[in-house]
């Protein structure tokens, strides 16, 4: 349905089948090596961000094994440090002791791992304008230190469902840490998570705004297949043992090949189309090279979608016209 620009080069996704969680993570992540490593090169530190949506829900966040994996790709290529950071909506460092992430450090002293809660920089906010509702402007407030330059900044997805968005992948889980919440007991005092669920057409124009400010800072990502979700992602759905990893330095190339591993129409993922348009990663499968020991027509397993798909796909056809405003006599 919407064409993306040529690429300057053809994309590279690694995809690999196995049974392993880790070794599967590390193994896609050595695919692409030659593209990662002049990426690392230069960069003071390490950002690795998990998709911790919910803190008490394993199957919809990263999972400690799939961080190892990464950990084990760059003991033998970086010397540290390396940060795990994210924005949970709720108390992020709930996630990180429910998860297993804590124990983290210690495993890999090396690489002085630290844990950030993205939530508690205050003091490094970037603001941008989204859409609300009735696409009004509306101010939201973003992680400044997803805009750090000195950070080689990777992302660790999950294949999932959405409620929103039809699928949400290593795009929506970079674009989604970005906006902030109060740091502290009373995460609700403001959360400006909320304000990109204003309807189904604006939160995929809201995930492009975004993405467009943060992708010049992107360096690569995992999407971890090992166990997906279908239904009523991405909290509430159910488990579906995929069995793959894909790894890519072209956030928007992973994603398009992650959709046939689904078995998702890629049309229907508006912020997606939105983002090859922009140029900020490429969406046309025939200008994406593969790696790995499986091809994605190999391990498709078709994902159910949100009982709301049909609502989720509005923003496929014409915004209805409201009743015309009466506007106040003039002079």
């Amino acid at each position: 349905m919407w064409g993306a620009r040529p690429p300057e080069s053809p994309a590279v996704v690694a995809l690999v089948k196995g049974e392993e969680r880790r070794r599967m993570v590390r193994e896609a992540l050595e695919l692409v090596d030659d593209q990662i490593r002049p990426r690392l090169r230069g960069k003071k530190y390490v950002l690795l961000k998990p998709n911790c949506v919910a803190v008490n829900n394993q199957l919809g966040s990263t999972h400690a094994d799939a961080l190892r994996g990464v950990l084990d790709y760059l003991e033998s290529r970086w010397k540290g440090p390396v940060v795990i950071a994210d924005s949970s909506r709720d108390r992020t460092w709930d996630a990180y002791e429910n998860f297993g992430y804590m124990r983290l450090a210690a495993e890999y002293r090396r690489l002085r791992i630290t844990l950030v809660d993205l939530n508690d920089e205050q003091d490094r906010v970037r603001s941008l304008q989204i859409v609300d509702r009735d696409l009004h402007l509306a101010p939201v407030r973003l992680a400044g230190r997803l805009f750090d330059p000195e950070a080689f900044i990777l992302g660790l997805a999950i294949l999932k469902a959405h409620d929103y968005a039809v699928a949400t992948l290593s795009v929506k889980n970079m674009a989604l840490a970005a906006p902030l919440h109060s740091p502290g007991a009373n995460p609700r005092q403001w959360h400006d998570k909320a304000r990109y669920h204003s309807g189904y057409r604006q939160m995929h124009v809201n995930i492009l705004l975004t993405a467009r400010q943060l992708a010049p800072f992107w360096s690569a990502t995992i999407i971890d297949g090992f166990e997906g979700m279908e239904g009523e992602g991405p909290l509430r759905g159910s488990l579906v043992p995929s069995r793959v990893v894909l790894a890519s330095t072209d956030l928007v190339a992973a994603d398009r090949v992650a959709l046939e591993v689904m078995g998702v129409n890629p049309d229907w993922v508006g912020y997606l189309n939105y983002c090859g348009v922009a140029g900020l990663g490429v969406y046309d499968l025939a200008s994406i090279s593969l790696r790995g020991n499986a091809a994605p027509d190999e391990v498709r397993r078709v994902y159910k979608l949100h009982p709301r798909i049909e609502r989720q796909l509005e923003w496929m056809g014409p915004l209805a016209a409201p009743d015309p405003v009466k506007r106040p006599a003039s002079g």
